[in-house]
């Protein structure tokens, strides 16, 4: 797996282990966010990719700080760097 690839699956991972905490299931963030829960569906499996406007929105609708999205981001991806 390329490296790019490797990090953006790291990048999904953080953004559905937050959700995940929060106990908020697709559907859910899905109505927080007025849209589809086929965005969030789509996200998450790395069908449809995220620009960073709409990170901003997402980590506000879970309620998570953004520089705590990127720094738990950060932590992932250096722990798959070694």
């Amino acid at each position: 797996m390329r490296r790019n690839q490797r990090d953006y699956f790291s990048f999904l991972k953080v953004i559905k282990f937050f959700r995940l905490s929060k106990m908020i299931s697709q559907e859910g963030l899905a109505r927080r966010l007025n849209v589809h829960q086929s965005f969030i569906s789509k996200y998450e499996s790395g069908e449809r990719r995220l620009d960073i406007l709409e990170l901003r929105q997402v980590c506000n609708a879970l309620e998570v700080p953004f520089s705590k999205f990127i720094t738990e981001l950060e932590k992932e991806l250096k722990h798959h760097e070694t």
